[in-house]
């Protein structure tokens, strides 16, 4: 995909709205699949590997053979050409056509493996190979192998998990694999970032609002999602090849409010509303840390440089720094406050700042707080003077600076260095928070701030002028969380109080 260097302008005119699907295919396409991929096609050679030819003489009413499997599985059966690994499925410029995939677990029901309890989707090689009755030879010592397989691969899931866990793609290596779309950009570094225009995947699976959202920090494995949400459960999905959910963890009781990959990417560590802290194996879903604190958790994060600390936050006047290596709380920061809305470590980890709801008529002090990570003392609690609360915090890429999201309906930006400055000559605003937990975070170059905002829609800000850039009508709740993938230009995943994760470019 050619990446069109962004122009920077103070012209008002400049800010425009690009809407969503329309809302009637989308929900008939909610019907037959829980996610929605929204192709654009390139005229040409190109189109032929995509194009819907009516059944016909295949016996089926509907779309043929060739929409049942990805586009790419289907170019690679027939030795077709397709454009750049990364412009597969996207082409701008050209007019969207909503073509519904199948569902993986639909499409492999009839191929389910009873021994693993792992449906397996049956590609358009196999499915031929079915048909002509032909079967390839096995050797006597592969067949005892694989005739004693699926029941050691049975007990072994049994064994390990202590948390309920669902996959919904068959083989683990859906989690440890490469995408084809990431590979190409994993050598070379981040360039400029545009605003996303097109839907590319809509993923429904959530019955409850979706809290927060994170990209796997790690660049290999970063076509991975999280999604925590109120319906108890955390949910891992490829969010850049598929669209589809790959593992469904229900080890909370209650409202899931936080969770966040762990450095390697192999942990998912989660809090939530019944007060459990749980830190998840990605693969096999075992409880490497399950810990029962004081307080509803409402904030968690690992500090930027030693892996094995987080520090936690919630319905409390204390803030706690735990090791889990030994499981146990590392110190204690004490303030008088009721809540903790959001935590962000400052560079290097020696400080990190709290957000909190101790705002009052008279006082603002305590909104946001500066601690002094190793000795557990404040270093500054008069950072910002507003009567309002701030529901998140997000750092600069580049820069010495952060951003506090306000329910104002604007963003504050903050130097990040002592004695913590507010900026009154910039003020991001236009958009709606309203009491929600609306999410706000710079893109990977730096050059945007991105927000989400009540009415749903994400607005895109010129970090330096602080105008607004483009609003997007992605959502009919509440938008709650929008973030740019860390590899992939101008790929945006965002999130409502609905239950709905939607992937942008």
């Amino acid at each position: 995909m050619s990446l069109v260097a962004y122009e920077d302008s103070d012209s008002e005119t400049e800010t425009g709205k690009t809407e969503a699907p329309d809302a009637s295919s989308r929900q008939t396409n909610q019907l037959s699949s829980s996610v929605s991929c929204v192709q654009r096609f390139a005229p040409g050679s190109t189109k032929s590997a995509y194009e819907m030819h009516p059944a016909g003489g295949s016996g089926r009413s509907g779309w043929s053979r060739v929409c049942e499997d990805p586009p790419e599985h289907h170019a690679r059966d027939n030795n077709i050409d397709l454009a750049p690994p990364y412009c597969q499925r996207v082409y701008s410029g050209h007019a969207a056509l909503s073509v519904p995939y199948k569902n993986y677990e639909q499409a492999s029901s009839s191929s389910a493996n009873s021994g693993s309890g792992i449906s397996q989707k049956r590609t358009h090689k196999d499915s031929t190979t079915a048909i002509k009755g032909i079967r390839p030879y096995i050797p006597k010592r592969l067949r005892q192998e694989n005739s004693n397989k699926p029941e050691k691969e049975e007990s072994d899931q049994r064994g390990s998990s202590d948390c309920d866990v669902k996959l919904n793609v068959s083989g683990e290596h859906t989690l440890r694999k490469i995408s084809e779309l990431i590979k190409p950009y994993l050598g070379s570094k981040y360039k400029v970032t545009e605003v996303p225009k097109s839907l590319i995947f809509y993923m429904s699976k959530h019955s409850g609002p979706v809290n927060e959202i994170q990209w796997c920090p790690v660049r290999e494995q970063s076509h991975m999602l999280l999604s925590a949400s109120m319906d108890k459960t955390v949910k891992v999905w490829d969010a850049v090849d598929t669209g589809c959910c790959l593992k469904t963890y229900t080890c909370h009781s209650c409202a899931v409010r936080a969770a966040r990959w762990s450095s390697c990417g192999r942990r998912i560590l989660s809090g939530g509303f019944d007060s459990m802290l749980h830190l998840t194996d990605v693969e096999t879903g075992k409880q490497i840390l399950s810990s029962k604190t004081e307080f509803r958790i409402s904030a968690l994060k690992f500090h930027p440089t030693e892996s094995n600390v987080f520090v936690c936050g919630g319905f409390s006047p204390e803030v706690k720094a735990w090791d889990l290596r030994t499981s146990k709380v590392l110190r204690v920061y004490k303030a008088a406050v009721q809540q903790t809305l959001d935590i962000l470590f400052l560079p290097e980890g020696r400080e990190f700042l709290t957000s909190t709801d101790a705002v009052s008529r008279d006082s603002a002090d305590r909104t946001i707080i500066a601690w002094d990570f190793q000795s557990a003392a404040k270093i500054s609690n008069q950072i910002f003077h507003e009567r309002y609360t701030c529901p998140s915090l997000t750092l600069h890429p580049k820069e010495s600076v952060f951003v506090a999201q306000t329910n104002g309906n604007y963003m504050a930006l903050f130097s990040a260095q002592r004695p913590y400055r507010i900026n009154k000559k910039k003020r991001y605003e236009g958009h709606k928070v309203e009491g929600f937990a609306v999410g706000c975070e710079f893109s990977p170059d730096g050059t945007l701030l991105v927000t989400g905002s009540s009415d749903g829609k994400v607005f895109f800000y010129n970090y330096h002028t602080s105008r607004i850039i483009r609003t997007l009508s992605a959502h009919k709740e509440a938008c709650v969380s929008a973030i740019f993938h860390p590899v992939l230009p101008s790929l945006l995943a965002t999130c409502d109080w609905a239950g709905e994760i939607k992937i942008w470019q």
